[in-house]
């Protein structure tokens, strides 16, 4: 069955969302410096405290996404009570500066993942369902591009498929076992694989922060251009998954691809 005029007029916001994500420009432009500048500000070992932060608050997300996420339908996501959390959240972060990346990033993510869940619920997703959670995750990797990738490696549909075997497989796992166990290769990988991307768009989150002028006050606009960033990630795949089923995928990605050949 073909999409109508209306759900056209949906996917083709969810591929503006997916495809123009610029995350690192809308930083820069909110905090009225570029983000190299920060990077050049950074400690030599920055990027080993990333990536520790980073796997760490994927791992704690997770557990949440598996154990207390809210089931309760929702008419609409509270987007704007989840961007004043996370804005809170970077005030103290860009207080205390990079040592507070450990404590801060964590609880931004477990904030992100919830309104991701949110607007995933609003889609109609069943967060009941261990694959549908695993779905809000798979947010976090979406537009940042892994270093292992290639250059052609950026479109919305690509980074999917390179997710789809290790989510599917982590959903299997967990259906079986009933608990997240952090040891077990398949949740590893997983967790390798989302801290891979999400680490990208977390580096220039902390490379904004490093500035000096940008202190408390910017790190809470950091912050909310940042979950702003996953609200829009979110809505857009979660539009697709939505009319993925009523339609069929390969309908929705015929469609989707046009408007890339089209613009």
């Amino acid at each position: 069955m073909e999409l109508s005029s209306t759900e056209i007029a949906e996917l083709e916001l969810a591929w503006r969302l997916l495809e123009n994500p610029g995350l690192a420009a809308r930083i820069s432009a909110a905090v009225g410096s570029p983000i190299e500048r920060g990077f050049e500000l950074l400690p030599k070992r920055w990027n080993a405290a990333v990536i520790g932060a980073t796997h760490k608050a994927i791992e704690t997300a997770l557990d949440v996404a598996l154990r207390t996420l809210d089931h309760d339908a929702a008419e609409a996501p509270s987007n704007r009570w989840h961007k004043l959390a996370a804005g809170t959240a970077g005030a103290a972060g860009g207080a205390f500066g990079l040592p507070a990346l450990a404590i801060e990033l964590p609880v931004s993510t477990t904030i992100i993942l919830r309104s991701i869940a949110d607007i995933a619920r609003s889609e109609g997703e069943d967060l009941r369902d261990v694959e549908a959670r695993l779905q809000c995750m798979q947010v976090l990797a979406l537009g940042g591009r892994s270093s292992s990738d290639d250059a052609a490696e950026t479109a919305y549909f690509t980074a999917r498929a390179a997710m789809a075997k290790a989510v599917s497989e982590a959903a299997r796992h967990l259906a079986q076992r009933g608990a997240v166990q952090q040891g077990a290769p398949v949740i590893l990988q997983l967790i390798t694989q989302i801290a891979s991307r999400f680490s990208i768009n977390v580096s220039q989150k902390v490379a904004a922060q490093a500035v000096p002028v940008v202190g408390a006050i910017g790190g809470a606009v950091i912050n909310t251009v940042f979950i702003d960033h996953f609200q829009g990630m979110a809505r857009g795949h979660f539009i697709i998954r939505r009319l993925e089923r009523w339609h069929g995928a390969d309908t929705v990605q015929r469609v989707y691809k046009g408007f890339s050949k089209a613009a």
